[in-house]
């Protein structure tokens, strides 16, 4: 094509100055991936040659040098008034005989291809837009379902006139782009009939943490608009980037979005249009696509990532669109940019919010960023509210406009009542640097204007708002400064939505991992009361199991899939690291309290010492659930192909017992040796010490329980608040109890490793078990960089006579 226009064939990459970096990169889609199999849309594009000689017509530049040259953004009636005159000049600007006769003949060329009266989408491109230091996310007009000649003319000129939206002007001035130096394209792109079907947003990254070995895909019904402009909670998945390529399917972690509307093609009177429609509620019980359909756009953004990381001679994450065809049942990819938040952070500087208490929580949503933020809110219904906006004020809304980013940016946080983590709040706020809360259901209801109220997002997944100012701490730390000790020093990981923070720092890998807390967070259902529902006494318990385990094929699977992908994400996390999972170790009381639990826990007067632990494994009362657990395990290790993955048996009194419990995993399918499992103990009974060389003969390995194990060698309960004084693991007979278990199992060719809080707490513990020559220290993640700095001073400065 010639003059004003390009088709997707004919550009690519190097382009940007004609076309601007979101046609580019459609373009560079269309004419080096669409033949790897990889399917585009058609298109064509009006280059900014059109926009920049609208701008020579007629002394335009010059009218626009005097609105826009000393505009005050922070005066909003001023900015309003002159970007409106602003778009009117360039409207009228763009309509010339010329202009109209190519995009027609360019219409009519894809009317050939594609059938008469297509459905089009015209999407803005500006010349700096989707650089890596830049994202101009939602700063620019697209128009959707557009159809016809005289239509399609009327979305172009008000595509090129929104250059000087409001926003676009503002965002300009704070990233130091000249007004003058930035051109507009429009891009024209074949619809896909994503409104019969699905679509939403792909970043090949975790947007939260940066973690980049994960593909983060989100979904709704219709049209993905609805995502981005917060509408909807969407279906969210993980996909393991390493074990993607060595050939295993299969979805990391899934969550299930509320799905609220879908947007579909219609008709406002005689004009075409988007319309928004409910969503049945058993459509919303169900994903929107298919695992093999996550898993083959997983694999398509690791390629579009790969083909642009070579090409900028970097990694480059992406953030990518993507679309159901629900006529021909496709897959295609909608646009593809740089990422450019997450992964420009600072891989140097590690920081971290911790709370220093707890309030009441008013709401909690998805959260968006690490961080902590306090301030008065200020609830926003209509675009009227913002005049009375304040710097500092939280931003309380149902969800966001782009055209409300003047104000968002001297916002501390925001809340919405809608909206995933891939919507337009979430995206600005990453961009900003604030914390925020999104799909917080009933926010704007709760919370009214001037409430003090604290944003919190260094949970993991779940954002809370808490009722006041709560206090809490923030520490950085330098990695390049860290003095890397010989001893490993790992982490005890509490829940999977902290994992991929917590693998960015320097670690080497989990010592601990948790399956109670697992178990309780995710599934909150007795293991026994999902298999044996006949046995459960309340009516109520039973209808709430028959609602959490509705879309799973047997409750059985509910409760595999879900630990598994808790487990998974784990493991995945700081793949090939190992990690360690302790199966479970609820007491009596504690497993009562998960839903059904009651209808099948004895009552003990002393659950501390009653059946914990490795006793329930092989027991009749237990042994089903128990095959639950392995068969989690199994599907980690042996469909996820996370091999990683290590196996820790809790709580094994005697060397009897631990023979029973490898005989039942040998059972369920997880054989010691087999696919190299390795299968530890937790060091945590006087007896594993003692009889350290009989139990090395069953396990790989083991870890030191520091608190089972203190309690049970000084007698003292350490749940008890009166006798709590004499629980210290510095007592003469506990440092005798680490030598004889370190020396022990080094005498046996066995790994030693210490996963209590002991070596954090108190520093010369730590110096002792280093000089001890401990294989490995795993403390809480906030713990990490302290204990490093301790152990590698110990290793530099040994004592001068033997320990």
């Amino acid at each position: 094509m010639t003059g004003y226009i390009r088709s997707f064939h004919e550009i690519g990459l190097a382009d940007v100055g004609l076309v601007g970096g979101k046609t580019a990169s459609l373009g560079e889609l269309y004419s080096a991936l669409s033949s790897q199999g990889i399917a585009v849309p058609n298109g064509f594009a009006i280059t900014a040659d059109a926009y920049r000689e609208a701008l020579a017509r007629d002394n335009v530049a010059g009218d626009l040098h005097r609105l826009l040259d000393a505009i005050d953004k922070s005066n909003i009636r001023q900015l309003t008034k002159n970007a409106a005159k602003a778009r009117a000049l360039i409207y009228e600007a763009t309509d010339t005989p010329l202009l109209r006769k190519q995009v027609v003949d360019a219409y009519q060329q894809l009317e050939r291809e594609a059938g008469a009266g297509i459905a089009v989408a015209v999407r803005s491109s500006a010349t700096a837009e989707d650089l890596p230091t830049a994202s101009f996310a939602g700063q620019h007009e697209s128009f959707l379902n557009v159809r016809g000649p005289d239509d399609l003319l009327e979305a172009c000129r008000r595509c090129f006139a929104s250059i000087f939206t409001d926003r676009a002007i503002s965002y300009r001035i704070d990233n130091g782009f000249d007004h003058f130096k930035v051109a507009l394209s429009v891009a024209v792109m074949k619809m896909v009939r994503s409104d019969l079907a699905a679509s939403g947003v792909i970043f090949t990254l975790d947007t939260e943490s940066g973690f980049r070995d994960v593909v983060f895909v989100t979904g709704c019904y219709g049209l993905g608009e609805t995502i981005v402009q917060g509408q909807v909670d969407p279906d969210e998945f993980y996909v393991h980037k390493p074990t993607l390529r060595e050939g295993y399917r299969h979805v990391l972690r899934r969550r299930l979005g509320a799905k609220q509307i879908r947007m579909i093609y219609g008709k406002r009177g005689a004009d075409h249009a988007t319309l928004t429609r409910k969503v049945s509620q058993s459509e919303r019980q169900k994903f929107c696509i298919s695992d093999p359909e996550v898993l083959s756009l997983a694999e398509i953004a690791v390629r579009i990532e790969a083909h642009y990381s070579e090409h900028a001679g970097a990694a480059m994450p992406m953030d990518i669109e993507w679309a159901k065809d629900g006529a021909d049942g496709k897959l295609y990819i909608i646009q593809a940019r740089p990422e450019t938040v997450a992964s420009r952070r600072s891989a140097d500087v590690y920081e971290i919010y911790n709370l220093r208490e707890r309030g009441s929580v008013i709401v909690e949503g998805r959260a968006v960023g690490e961080k902590i933020a306090s301030g008065r809110t200020r609830r926003v219904v209509s675009a009227r509210d913002l005049a009375a906006f304040r710097p500092g004020e939280i931003l309380v809304a149902s969800a966001t406009s782009p055209d409300w980013e003047p104000v968002m940016k001297i916002a501390a946080g925001i809340i919405t009542d809608k909206g995933g983590r891939t919507c337009h709040a979430a995206i600005i706020a990453r961009e900003l640097g604030i914390p925020a809360v999104v799909g917080a259901t009933l926010a704007t209801e709760r919370i009214k204007s001037g409430t003090e109220v604290t944003i919190c997002c260094s949970e993991g997944d779940v954002g809370r708002v808490y009722q006041g100012k709560v206090a809490f701490d923030v520490t950085k730390t330098s990695v390049s400064e860290l003095r890397q000790p010989r001893t490993a020093i790992m982490v005890n990981v509490g829940t999977p939505e902290m994992a991929f923070r917590t693998a960015m720092q320097p670690q080497a890998g989990v010592g601990l991992a948790r399956m109670e807390f697992i178990i309780s967070a995710h599934i909150g259902v007795h293991p026994m009361a999902l298999l044996k529902p006949d046995k459960i006494k309340s009516a109520k318990a039973r209808a709430e199991i028959v609602r959490l385990v509705r879309g799973f094929k047997t409750p059985a699977d509910f409760f595999v899939q879900r630990l598994a992908e808790g487990i998974g994400t784990i493991a995945a996390a700081f793949y090939p690291k190992p990690v360690i999972v302790r199966l479970s170790d609820f007491k009596t009381n504690e497993y009562a309290r998960l839903l059904g639990g009651d209808n099948f826990e004895p009552r003990e007067d002393n659950p501390m010492l009653g059946f914990r632990g490795a006793s329930r494994y092989s027991h009749p009362a237990y042994l089903e659930g128990f095959a639950l657990e392995c068969a989690a395990l199994r599907l980690v290790r042996k469909e996820m192909g996370l091999s990683n993955l290590r196996v820790m048996v809790p709580f094994c009194r005697t060397v009897q017992e631990g023979e029973r419990v490898i005989a039942t995993m040998a059972v369920n399918g997880l054989k010691r040796g087999e696919d190299g499992l390795e299968i530890y103990v937790m060091c945590e009974i006087p007896n594993n010490v003692i009889q350290i060389d009989a139990f090395s003969r069953l396990f790989d390995g083991f870890s030191i329980g520091s608190n089972d194990l203190t309690q049970l060698t000084l007698g003292v309960d350490r749940d008890s608040d009166i006798v709590a004084f004499d629980f210290d693991e510095r007592d003469p007979g506990m440092l005798e109890m680490f030598r004889l278990a370190i020396v022990g199992a080094k005498r046996n060719g066995r790994h030693i490793g210490i996963c209590g809080e002991a070596p954090a707490n108190y520093p010369e513990i730590a110096r002792y078990l280093t000089r001890l020559g401990v294989d490995s220290i795993s403390v809480n993640p906030s713990s990490v960089f302290r204990t490093m700095a301790v152990v590698a001073d110990a290793e530099a400065n040994p004592p001068k006579s033997a320990t």
